[in-house]
């Protein structure tokens, strides 16, 4: 049973929820993003529903996270981890509303590929140092391969590293930066396919099945 104080707490977060989704006006987030005013309304119907499927105080936690994308709440995910740091961009350990609506628009067809680029960049660069490591780039390719019910050798894993810097690190400096990465995806499309959700162009107010692809055919590298 919860104490009176985590009661309290727990209250005064949920207080907090509804001042913010009252007052955010779905004009400016449609203003900022792809969607249109309706859809932003019809994502607050989804994001109410996220936010309430395991703790009910209006922000969707790092679990509820988990149980849209991958329909477990148990199972550790790096990729889950970095999905959600990216979408806590106030950093507060929560994702509120105004986030939801403008990180989830990334993943619109409508958004251009430069954008999907730079957040995949960002996706991959877990040690935020502004570039992406060999190991960086290792640990999310076992990711997506996990994710993917993907088994393959370390051998195998270390020759997808091999090629990808082979093309991509064109400065020879053993690591990727920003504008290296661009040039690979631009050479590489198909490396951006796991940044769109189709399902975005035709937003429905019933809980949608919300996989990135989780069950994808192979990784994104």
């Amino acid at each position: 049973m919860d104490s009176s104080s985590s009661k309290k707490n727990r209250a005064k977060l949920k207080d907090k929820a509804k001042s913010a989704s009252s007052s955010e006006d779905y004009a400016v987030l449609a203003s900022k993003t792809p969607f249109s005013e309706n859809e932003v309304e019809s994502l607050y119907e989804l994001f109410t529903k996220l936010s309430s499927s395991v703790v009910r105080d209006g922000f969707i936690q790092k679990e509820e996270l988990q149980l849209a994308l991958f329909q477990n709440t148990t199972k550790r995910n790096l990729f889950l981890d970095r999905m959600f740091d990216l979408f806590d961009v106030n950093h507060n350990g929560h994702i509120e509303f105004g986030e939801f609506v403008q990180t989830l628009s990334i993943f619109h067809p409508k958004t251009p590929e430069a954008d999907k680029t730079t957040y995949a960049f960002k996706l991959y660069d877990l040690r935020h140092t502004g570039y992406i490591e060999r190991e960086e780039l290792r640990e999310m390719v076992l990711a997506l391969l996990t994710e993917s019910d993907l088994a393959l050798s370390d051998d195998f894993v270390e020759m997808i590293v091999d090629k990808t810097f082979k093309e991509s690190d064109t400065k020879g400096d053993g690591r990727i930066d920003e504008e290296e990465w661009k040039d690979y995806v631009a050479k590489n499309p198909s490396l951006l396919k796991n940044m769109t959700l189709p399902y975005l162009m035709d937003i429905s107010i019933a809980f949608p099945s919300f996989v990135l692809n989780s069950k994808a055919e192979e990784p994104m590298l």
